[in-house]
């Protein structure tokens, strides 16, 4: 798959080449679209770790997905995805999560999740790891599709672990 204009441009001034050959990204990026200026300077910083990575086999790979998340206290971490046999990889999210978790943050201000088609919304296990992680991340800011943000709390409506 070639990367979009905008994936690709930022891509190739960070000296990285290649693209999944499918993507599991459902979302077009419209590289017209204006994002508020914290949420583009998670995806400038999320977008270079982008490029598939074959791992032990051609069906087994890596960096499909990556993720960018501002804690409360201003830090960044990132994280990419790991996709392998037997259900044991995680998503970009998760990575970006276990970062924070070794700076001894728990807290989220901001993620944003991408791929070579753009801006994508976490997926439930994710949703659910920033929850059971620090209840506080219900009030956290999640970049989705069409330039729009939504707090966590949205995302998971009636969420058994909120009043």
């Amino acid at each position: 798959m070639a990367r979009g204009p905008w994936l690709g441009e930022i891509a190739e001034r960070a000296g990285k080449t290649g693209g999944a050959a499918f993507s599991l990204c459902p979302s077009r990026y419209n590289d017209r679209m204006q994002h508020i200026p914290q949420v583009q300077e998670l995806i400038d910083l999320a977008v270079p770790l982008l490029g598939e990575l074959t791992l032990a086999r051609s069906d087994m790979t890596a960096a499909t997905v990556a993720a960018a998340i501002r804690t409360r206290s201003g830090r960044i971490y990132t994280g990419v995805c790991l996709h392998v046999s037997c259900g044991i990889g995680f998503c970009a999210e998760h990575a970006a999560v276990a970062e924070m978790i070794k700076g001894r943050e728990t807290q989220i201000d901001l993620l944003v999740a991408v791929c070579d088609d753009g801006v994508l919304a976490p997926c439930g296990r994710c949703r659910e790891l920033m929850a059971q992680v620090d209840t506080r991340n219900f009030d956290a800011q999640v970049a989705l599709p069409g330039g729009r943000l939504a707090t966590l709390r949205e995302l998971l409506p009636d969420h058994w672990m909120t009043p």
